[in-house]
């Protein structure tokens, strides 16, 4: 680069060397790049435009920008004191020149190096054949030209078929700069100024229009403030996209311990039935040997007592994990499992609903819409004043997710309500939950990315919530 840039000035230095002298001619084929490239290179080496993963640090660069702008308007400034003036010619304004030569570097490499650094970033993030369809698929992006190019196409259009109105369209650059910025973060900041100073250039009259270059400043003003607000905007996203993994990590970590809970409570439901059936078998045993011992002998208290514990134990092993969800799923649970005998028993009418794709849910997420049920019908019937319960369960799909919706409506009949057998009832249903009631049910629905409500309704109360499959 040195070398080529050496070579394109060769020509201007052999053809000014009698005008302007020897000493401005050997100046002017000192390569700009020997004065950049060690700046570049110390920010870069020392961590200061790229972090450890590899990420820009905008402010650095913008810093790097200007170090490099007064580098080369420092030599511009060394070679022109060495001009040799011919006689009656008006010696050049340095402090005008100077703000101009500072000006267009500093506009000219925001104009190239962010969107080179941005393209970079995401081809190092992507690859190209990823970003290619990432870009012609994403909506972001046909948004953005869609803004941004018809934009721009009538401020150049105003500029151009109006001249009196050339100014206002130069300085109206910066607004699709601003747009990108907050639409894209920096990345879109440095692809809008890489565009807008090609169409601010488009619109100069002549060269060093005194006008251009106050819209230039403003450009420049624009894009560098814009890459820094782009900068702390992508950076909020990237955290908050780090707080959303956090959560959705412990969710995830939430819902996988519901689940070793829930294999656990199998495993004992399983050790129960097996008591079970050791308590039966130990009472028949001992039932045979007193008909040996005492053929005359009444055991029909003893078979009483062994038909009740064995029941409670079948209750206490259903409670615990439903043996009718074991063997047909979550429906036949619902409709026949321990609540809805439990209820059926205390004279209360209970029916179920289910609509859309329920069964393709996961296993968790069906025995967690169980286990909130028995809470929900449990907080249901908790004031005695419930004579008809009824169980909707609505599935569906959003943005390839699936979510459930689950309510559970208690309704008040003033014939049947009398006749329910609530102290009966209730210390059953007790047994089947937690004893947490409404605070439960919320808590359930929130490790699946859900909320419970409860709410009265004409007749009764309405418990739902909503659960998300992942």
């Amino acid at each position: 680069m040195a070398v080529a840039e050496v070579l394109t000035q060769a020509p201007i230095a052999i053809e000014c060397a009698t005008s302007f002298g020897v000493i401005w001619s050997a100046l002017e084929l000192i390569p700009g790049i020997l004065l950049s490239g060690p700046i570049v290179y110390v920010f870069r080496q020392r961590k200061y435009l790229f972090n450890h993963l590899g990420e820009l640090n905008v402010g650095m660069l913008l810093a790097c920008t200007l170090i490099v702008s007064i580098a080369l308007t420092v030599l511009n400034q060394i070679q022109f004191a060495t001009v040799v003036y011919s006689p009656g010619v008006q010696p050049m304004h340095y402090d005008h020149l100077t703000a101009q030569w500072v000006l267009g570097y500093l506009l000219g490499i925001l104009t190239v190096a962010p969107s080179v650094l941005a393209i970079r970033e995401a081809v190092r993030q992507y690859g190209w054949r990823t970003l290619v369809v990432r870009v012609s698929e994403s909506r972001s992006t046909l948004e953005s030209a869609c803004f941004t190019g018809p934009i721009l196409a009538v401020l150049v259009w105003v500029g151009l078929a109006q001249p009196h109105l050339r100014n206002l369209a130069q300085v109206l650059m910066f607004m699709p700069v601003v747009w990108l910025a907050l639409r894209h973060g920096w990345q879109g900041a440095a692809l809008g100024g890489t565009v807008a100073s090609l169409a601010l250039v488009w619109l100069m009259p002549e060269k060093y229009d005194h006008a251009t270059i106050q819209a230039e400043v403003i450009l420049a003003f624009a894009i560098s403030t814009m890459l820094l607000v782009g900068a702390r905007v992508e950076a909020l996203d990237r955290k908050a996209e780090r707080e959303r993994q956090e959560v959705r990590t412990a969710l995830a970590i939430a819902q996988r311990n519901v689940h070793l809970g829930e294999l656990q409570l199998r495993m004992a439901a399983q050790a129960l039935e097996q008591a079970r059936e050791t308590v039966r078998g130990g009472f028949t045993m001992m039932l045979g040997r007193l008909r040996h011992l005492q053929p005359a002998i009444d055991d029909g208290g003893y078979q009483r007592v062994a038909l009740a514990a064995q029941d409670q134990l079948f209750g206490i092993s259903d409670s615990l994990h439903p043996v009718v969800w074991r063997e047909r799923g979550l429906a036949a649970a619902l409709r026949e499992g321990t609540v809805a005998r439990l209820l059926d028993h205390a004279g209360v009418r209970y029916w179920c609903e289910f609509k859309g794709p329920v069964s393709s849910l996961s296993s968790t997420v069906h025995l967690a819409i169980y286990r909130t049920m028995c809470e929900a019908v449990a907080e249901g019937c908790r004031k005695r004043d419930v004579s008809d319960v009824c169980v909707r369960v609505r599935c569906g799909d959003a943005d390839g997710r699936r979510w459930v919706v689950v309510s559970i409506v208690c309704r008040s009949n003033l014939v049947r309500l009398p006749h329910v057998r609530w102290d009966d009832l209730l210390p059953r249903l007790v047994r089947t939950t937690t004893g947490m009631g409404i605070k439960a049910i919320r808590d359930r629905a929130a490790a699946f990315e859900g909320y419970a409500r409860i709410r009265e309704i004409p007749g009764g109360r309405q418990i739902s919530w909503l659960m998300w499959d992942l």
